[in-house]
Parts: C-alpha cells; structure tokens; sequence
C-alpha cells in the first residue's frame, strides 16, 4: 500500500477535472471557494469533493496544499478578475480577425496576481498564433498563454442540448472523456447513421460508452445479426438479436423461423458459426470488430 494523504478534490473550471490538494488545516467544506496553485499560477477554484484519504499512486501526481480559505479580498480580485477576463475574450476575438487567424475564443482567465492570462480557443487546424500573443500582451501587460482545446472540451465552454433534447452530458456533468468508436454504436446494435450517433462537437456521442459493458455481458457467446450459424446440422442465418427479450430468431435454408433463447447459446449445444460476412467470432463469442478501433 502506497503512502496516503487526506485531500479535498477542487474544481479550477466549471465541469472541468477535479484537482487534488493537501489539507492545510483550515475548516474547509464542499462548496467553500480556496485559493490554489495551478500549472498557470496562483488560481482559484471550488472545493467539490470534501476531506478524503487517497493513495498518493492513485491520484498521479505530486500534490500541492491548498493556499487558504477564500477571503473577501480574494473574492473582491476574483470579481475584478471576471471584468479584464470578458475584455480579454472580446478584445482576443477582435484581433483574430485583424490577423486573419482560423480559431475560436472561448473563455479566459486570470491568475489571481495577475502573473498569466490564460485564452482557451478551439481550432480545426493548427494557427502560427506567435503575432496574436504580441498584440494581446500589449493590452493587458502581463504573461498570455493561449491554449487548445479539443472538440469535446470546447463544449464545456460553449453548452448546448443533446440529441436528447436534455443539456448534453460534456456540458454540465460529464468531466472527463472515454475513448468512443463505432464498435460501441456496433456492439449496442445501433444503425450506422453519423447523424443519430454524433454530439453537437462533431465526435461519437460520449452516452454510446454508458451502457456498452451491459451490451458486452448480454451478448456474450451471442451470434451477430446478419451471421450464418449451422443449427442442428442446418444452416441458418441470424434475422434478429433482440437483447431486450434474449432471444435469437434464425431463418434456415428449409425456410424455417425459429426463436431461440439467449441460453441455448450458452449452453454448451453445439452451435457451428459460419463466417459469411467477413466477420469473426472470438473465442468467447464476442464480435472482433476491427473497424473504428481506438
């Protein structure tokens, strides 16, 4: 067992990824806003996840304490803060137009003694943005940092409704990213339509990974819709999975259709698959999906 540390978790952005930091013996409750050091600065952030004891493996990296308690001065320069960091997003938009610059601002931020200002943008390709810097440093006399965000993470700025119609996951809870492809919008028997399975971000739906594993588990040593199997020495094409009712209907070459029961599969009967579709059948009777791997 590694070493522990008792560490509150705090969030430096809205939805963004919870940061651990040491105790520093103050009273400090879920909700309370304290004053860190982040990798840009002195920063500030909101307590999120109350004292816990955490394995110094678990969490990765070195951890920092926590400066303090936010105090009214702290909150007074967090207020002033918001006002140069609502210019900076304007004036930063101004000035991509003036150098004909290929990126969105996004948001803003300001250390708490003003050493950086970090400009968050997304972009679709990379931007020389060394002469934009220039410009906005002149402005605001301090340190600029500009950084990228991917097309998920742009959504946490930006917010927006899902297919859904509720808000979308990445903007209001979701804090960090799996790794989707098409082999989760496979395995859960949806139709390959990029307009039904992609997010406002233009990436595959962050909700095809929340109920993945059930698919995996129900459809253990299950044959694929579309599959040809030999059923009791005839061979059979699989017509339908319906997961929901765990049944399995075959249409064979004497024009029979036959439902059979997720269990038979599982039973030990001898089931011949027979690979018409290019398709393979792994050991255990998962579907080997080579395309869209991550």
């Amino acid at each position: 067992m590694g070493l522990i540390a008792e560490v509150y978790g705090v969030e430096l952005i809205p939805i963004g990824p919870i940061i651990y930091y040491t105790d520093n013996g103050e009273d400090i409750k879920v909700g309370d806003k304290v004053v860190v050091m982040s990798e840009f600065g002195l920063d500030h952030g909101i307590v999120r996840i109350g004292k816990r004891q955490m394995s110094i493996d678990e969490i990765g990296y070195d951890l920092k304490p926590i400066f303090r308690k936010a105090t009214n001065e702290d909150l007074e320069k967090i207020k002033q803060n918001k006002e140069i960091e609502n210019k900076a997003i304007e004036t930063t938009k101004q000035l991509v137009k003036k150098h004909g610059l290929n990126m969105k601002i996004l948001d803003a931020r300001l250390m708490l003694d003003d050493s950086r200002l970090v400009i968050y943008f997304s972009s679709k390709n990379r931007v020389d943005f060394r002469e934009l810097v220039k410009d906005i440093a002149k402005e605001f006399k301090t340190r600029i940092e500009l950084r990228q965000v991917g097309a998920r993470d742009e959504m946490k700025f930006i917010k927006g409704l899902g297919l859904c119609g509720k808000k979308s996951c990445c903007s209001y809870w979701l804090r960090s990213f799996d790794s989707i492809t098409l082999k989760h919008a496979k395995r859960q028997q949806m139709m390959i339509n990029t307009a039904k399975i992609t997010g406002p971000c233009g990436r595959l739906l962050c909700c095809l990974k929340f109920e993945y594993d059930f698919y995996i588990d129900a459809l253990r040593n299950i044959p694929d819709e579309g599959s040809t199997i030999l059923y009791e020495g005839k061979e059979a094409k699989v017509i339908t999975v319906n997961v929901f009712l765990s049944r399995v209907t075959i249409y064979t070459k004497d024009g029979e259709t036959i439902a059979l029961p997720f269990e038979y599969f599982r039973s030990g009967k001898d089931v011949e698959r027979i690979d018409n579709n290019g398709d393979n059948f792994g050991s255990d009777g998962d579907f080997v999906d080579d395309y869209g791997k991550d």
